[in-house]
């Protein structure tokens, strides 16, 4: 049965799989999205920086966030029509080949539209890597559809 904006509660909690980050995946979107400091590229180098190592694009945390929510069956792909925003966004730790991260989702407000058939969620989103740290965090509007 679809969920629809009217089922989900302030309060709602939803943790999501996890997923491990491997070098391959670094270097696809690294090389995709056109980031060329050595932080993505250079072990070598990166060893002697503040990070001790490679690191993946602090965006490509978020990327990957964004798909481990999906996966946790918070959203209904029937009622689901958007994401329209992205707030707070704090990259707290490295992400790095090897970590499994995870993703823990509240749903934080709801607000109507002006529109009838559809409402906001607004969410936070945290995730953590296997060792419990937080990585990353930021706050998600979804539009979604009402009851009819």
């Amino acid at each position: 049965m679809a969920k629809h904006w009217e089922d989900y509660n302030i309060g709602d909690r939803c943790k999501g799989p996890g997923r491990t980050i491997s070098e391959a995946m670094i270097n696809t979107i690294a090389g995709f999205s056109g980031h060329t400091m050595f932080l993505f590229w250079d072990e070598d180098r990166a060893r002697d920086t503040m990070f001790g190592g490679r690191i993946a694009p602090g965006l490509m945390t978020l990327l990957v966030m964004d798909g481990l929510e999906e996966q946790s069956g918070l959203w209904d792909e029937e009622t689901m029509i958007a994401l329209v925003g992205i707030d707070g966004v704090r990259i707290k730790a490295p992400l790095r080949a090897g970590d499994t991260i995870r993703v823990e989702t509240e749903i934080v407000a709801k607000k109507e539209t002006r529109r009838p058939d559809r409402g906001l969620i607004i969410h936070r989103n945290v995730c953590r890597n296997q060792k419990g740290e937080e990585v990353a965090e930021y706050q998600g509007t979804h539009l979604v559809k009402r009851r009819p």
